[in-house]
């Protein structure tokens, strides 16, 4: 079938399967926030506080190391949502994705020395149209059992064209 572009069956009208909601992954391994990450972070984002980058300023300032800004905590949400879009029985098409929305909560900061792990929900999934809605919910917490941040994330699954 020459110039014939043959789309797999199962992404033409398929929607994300229902029965993941609920479903919970992780934790999954331990990531080490390090002062070295933090401000690899803090220039791509062009964040120019010094709490991220001079460890005197950030204990002057009450914290024991350095620390993150609020966005870091993507990093780990990703690492530990990989687990979720990559679940074949999920049937998310990643190519069609669009991220609709992410949100955090702290109950404290991410500093250096951090270790966390991190473990991933399917709050809910629900199709509207042609597309499918994937909220998560990422609890990020010590290896030590301190609760830190949750990321919340909502991706959106486009549908395919036919």
């Amino acid at each position: 079938m020459r110039g014939t572009t043959l789309v797999p069956r199962r992404w033409v009208g398929v929607a994300l399967n229902p029965e993941y909601a609920g479903r919970v992954y992780g934790p999954g391994e331990p990531y080490e926030v390090s002062r070295v990450k933090i401000a690899d972070f803090a220039d791509a984002i062009g964040e120019t506080s010094e709490l991220c980058r001079d460890k005197d300023a950030a204990v002057k300032a009450g914290y024991p190391d350095v620390i993150a800004p609020p966005t870091f905590a993507v990093i780990i949400d990703q690492l530990s949502a990989k687990a979720v879009v990559s679940d074949p029985g999920l049937g998310l098409d990643y190519s069609m994705v669009v991220h609709r929305e992410q949100s955090f909560s702290y109950a404290r900061p991410l500093h250096a020395g951090d270790v966390v792990v991190a473990t991933t929900t399917i709050d809910s999934i629900r199709t509207v149209g042609a597309m499918s809605m994937l909220i998560t919910s990422t609890s990020i917490d010590t290896v030590d059992g301190e609760h830190v941040a949750t990321a919340n994330s909502n991706i959106v699954e486009r549908g395919a064209q036919e």
